[in-house]
């Protein structure tokens, strides 16, 4: 079984080279700040079609992103602080789960990620020259030295560990009131993806595990992880919790269940595989 996070665009072809100029039939995603803007409604839309100037939408800068069939898409960035255009409101990625088909949602994600990556790389991290966007590819070039900047990725493992029909929970201070999830972490120099779960597990909780499986994965655009699902099993050890990290750790069972992640998140999807009997020999 191998999963598809609902974040990753399928549905968008980035064709390069992009055009060299945006096409009168261009759609848009508005992004301000860390959120979109939307037209209200049930369901809301966040993908609009049509010019922006006749619309009085001003934006700072745009960004290419893809083909949706025909249809050239576009992120626009509009000033922090601005008010809504008439008609628009603001949201965040993550409160349209549900809301909007997910190939939309995953299409918003990525306007953001997109964009946020102009804002922070537009001076060379080496000379501090202005750097620009190319046609070719999704990256911006040092107008001076020619340093080429890619879009910041994060790679991180989340593991499902399971003990006989027991799998591994723990909390983390920043998560709402009761929740419980997969330990989680990112990936340091020199490490592999298996090596990772097997660090980050010995590290929050004191859990040995064995038998690393590989899930799926699932980018995760908040603001810039790539995260790579696995499943292990236990080999030994006390629960010991890092307080630096984490603030509880438990075993459960599939009748006593705390509060766990909503289905937008790999987490998720790897504890609802579990919950529906999966184990080691189902993959």
């Amino acid at each position: 079984m191998t999963h598809t996070g609902i974040f990753s665009p399928g549905t968008l072809r980035p064709l390069f080279p992009e055009p060299e100029s945006v096409p009168a039939h261009a759609a848009w995603v508005l992004v301000q700040g860390d959120s979109v803007l939307i037209t209200p409604g049930d369901p809301p839309s966040v993908i609009m079609t049509g010019a922006l100037q006749p619309r009085g939408i001003t934006a700072e800068h745009t960004r290419y992103l893809g083909f949706l069939g025909a249809v050239p898409v576009y992120a626009a960035e509009i000033p922090a602080g601005r008010p809504p255009p008439d008609g628009l409101v603001t949201s965040g990625v993550r409160d349209l789960f549900g809301r909007i088909p997910q190939a939309d949602l995953a299409i918003a994600a990525l306007a953001v990620q997109l964009i946020t990556f102009d804002r922070t790389s537009r001076f060379c991290g080496r000379c501090g020259a202005e750097t620009r966007p190319l046609r070719t590819e999704r990256s911006r070039l040092c107008t001076a030295c020619n340093l080429m900047t890619y879009p910041r990725l994060s790679p991180a493992v989340v593991v499902l560990v399971q003990k006989e029909e027991e799998i591994l929970l723990a909390r983390s201070p920043r998560f709402p009131p009761g929740m419980f999830s997969l330990v989680a972490g990112f990936v340091e120099p020199g490490e592999n993806l298996e090596e990772t779960v097997v660090r980050e597990v010995q590290e929050e909780t004191g859990i040995a595990v064995r038998n690393v499986r590989y899930f799926g994965s699932e980018p995760w655009p908040f603001p810039n992880s790539l995260m790579a699902g696995f499943t292990a099993d236990y080999a030994g050890g006390d629960i010991v919790i890092d307080p630096g990290e984490i603030e509880a750790a438990a075993w459960f069972g599939r009748n006593n269940l705390p509060r766990i992640p909503e289905k937008l998140s790999i987490s998720r999807a790897i504890i609802d595989w579990w919950l529906d009997g999966g184990s080691p020999v189902d993959r």
